[in-house]
């Protein structure tokens, strides 16, 4: 069962993980440039930069694998998006916890947010599993 394109696949997520990686870099050269009293911070967060920056790394190799028909592009681009998932559910409920009460409108906002994110990871999971894919990404 084929839910998404291929080709539509490889493109959204080697966009979305290039301007996340752009942004990325921009936001800690603009924070590195900011001032002493931004380098602090910037430096504590090191480690997890380092790691987001290698998990977007893995959404962009996995959508122009796919893009070039690679068959390595299937388990970088699913895990890519296995981590994805775990990580926005992360974030969420750690946000929600911090949150005051009453908590409604940003759940709300955040089930808004986050359904849409988890419906492409889940239609390109089912789609790089595909037959389809299996064909096209042999090698």
């Amino acid at each position: 069962m084929n839910l998404v394109n291929l080709e539509l696949v490889g493109w959204i997520f080697s966009v979305g993980s290039g301007i996340a990686l752009a942004l990325g870099a921009w936001f800690i050269v603009t924070l590195h440039y900011g001032g002493i009293g931004t380098r602090k911070p910037l430096l504590k967060r090191i480690f997890e930069d380092a790691i987001l920056f290698g998990i977007w790394s893995l959404g962009l190799a996995g959508g122009v694998g796919v893009l070039l028909g690679k068959a390595w592009s299937r388990p970088v681009l699913e895990l890519f998006c296995w981590t994805l998932m775990i990580l926005l559910l992360m974030s969420c409920w750690s946000r929600l916890r911090l949150a005051p009460r009453p908590r409604a409108i940003l759940g709300l906002s955040m089930l808004l947010f986050v359904t849409p994110i988890f419906a492409l990871c889940i239609a390109t999971i089912l789609t790089l599993r595909s037959e389809v894919a299996l064909r096209l990404l042999a090698g």
